[in-house]
């Protein structure tokens, strides 16, 4: 018998999201042999103990008995169970100083770490995540918030809506003016960035037309990899190459910024990517964009004005464009930046869901198994006390105190 926990989310700022919603822990006991789920009770968990112990869980607050433990946020230290098998969002891939101490922790207990972010198909796809929810609101709260800004419409808050069908009901009469919104990126995120474009009758253009018309409808275009960077000898594009040696690329986003209202960033970001345009382009007379929904929501990432992230309870802030500093939103003077690390928490149930779906469909079956496959192997950050085989680039960050 294979018993698994769903931990109940203790970081804060608090996480309403599970890794197996009520219905999916209920199929799975039905068509799976020997599996059992135990779940730590939760008063912040978007589904209720009741709705997981009618489905035949056992609700417990005692996890030492499980062998494998699903979480989604970091786990806090003094949390971590010794000689356990856990799966959460770990944010310790990119060497996050805030993070080393968890690392630190999960070696020392000789815990086995598997990172969801770092599930990925052969491809380099990603298999699981919250992306598309997280551009589904964020795309949401970029328009909501450049309707503040300049008063020509009206979007109510994601949250108080009970799922994103009912969400889905509020755009039904939305006329929005005639603004022109670029959406980057072209995974999870830039989809649901995309699905929301859609919905509220924002019509695609091609990149050409974008920066050369004005329209008489609002309107949004899409920029991908390889409309985003160019090599810096050749001036072309290898996906491959970009990923592999990214500081050898330029962007070429900035001639975007002379014909954008609203910004919606989906693009990945690590260290070495260059950022969409350098704090002081805010300046120029020709950067005319009002609004940034950095959805990806790196501090000084892609969008290096983005300085900080906000809470789901006041998502934007300002930036002063002429002295760069933090000001409050929707001020003369100033951009307006949404930017919150949890936005699918606004949609919980749904962002549950289909996160479930995709951990049911292409991974729950291999964690079962007593030999990890190649897929969980390269996700695998820590096993036994040590760092996984595609890790070891960690042991400085894993020694440093």
């Amino acid at each position: 018998m294979i018993k698994i926990g769903l931990i109940k989310e203790e970081k804060v700022p608090q996480d309403n999201r599970v890794a197996l919603t009520p219905d999916q822990c209920k199929w799975l006991l039905n068509n799976r042999n020997n599996i059992a789920f135990f779940v730590q009770p939760s008063e912040i968990r978007c589904f209720k103990d009741e709705e997981y112990a009618r489905a035949g869980a056992i609700i417990t607050d005692d996890m030492q008995q499980c062998d494998i433990l699903l979480g989604i946020k970091e786990v806090p230290v003094d949390s971590l169970i010794e000689n356990k098998t856990y799966l959460f969002f770990s944010h310790t891939k990119k060497k996050q100083p805030h993070n080393r101490k968890l690392l630190q922790t999960i070696l020392k207990k000789n815990i086995t770490l598997v990172d969801y972010e770092c599930l990925e198909h052969e491809d380099g796809q990603r298999i699981i995540g919250f992306g598309f929810f997280a551009g589904i609101v964020g795309a949401h709260n970029g328009i909501m918030a450049y309707g503040k800004r300049t008063g020509l419409f009206h979007l109510e808050r994601v949250y108080k809506q009970r799922n994103f069908k009912e969400l889905i009901h509020t755009y039904f009469g939305l006329r929005l003016p005639n603004i022109k919104v670029v959406v980057t990126g072209s995974g999870r995120v830039a989809h649901g960035l995309v699905e929301v474009m859609n919905l509220m009758g924002i019509h695609e253009v091609e990149p050409e037309d974008y920066l050369v018309r004005r329209f008489s409808y609002p309107v949004y275009t899409q920029l991908k990899g390889s409309s985003l960077y160019e090599h810096e000898i050749t001036g072309k594009y290898s996906r491959e190459d970009f990923h592999k040696d990214p500081q050898n690329y330029l962007c070429r986003f900035l001639p975007y910024a002379s014909q954008t209202d609203v910004l919606l960033n989906g693009v990945y970001w690590e260290e070495g990517i260059p950022p969409l345009f350098s704090p002081s382009d805010i300046q120029r007379d020709d950067f005319i964009i009002q609004t940034i929904a950095d959805v990806s929501d790196d501090p000084y990432g892609s969008v290096p004005i983005n300085i900080c992230s906000q809470t789901i309870e006041d998502p934007v802030y300002g930036i002063s464009r002429t002295t760069l500093e933090k000001t409050p939103p929707y001020q003369p003077g100033s951009i307006d930046i949404m930017a919150v690390g949890n936005l699918p928490n606004e949609l919980p149930r749904d962002a549950s869901r289909y996160f479930g779906e995709q951990l049911i469909k292409y991974i729950l079956d291999d964690l079962l198994k007593a030999s990890p496959s190649p897929t969980l192997q390269r996700a695998t950050i820590a096993v036994n006390g040590q760092l996984g085989p595609y890790f070891t680039y960690l042991q400085d960050y894993a020694e440093e105190s």
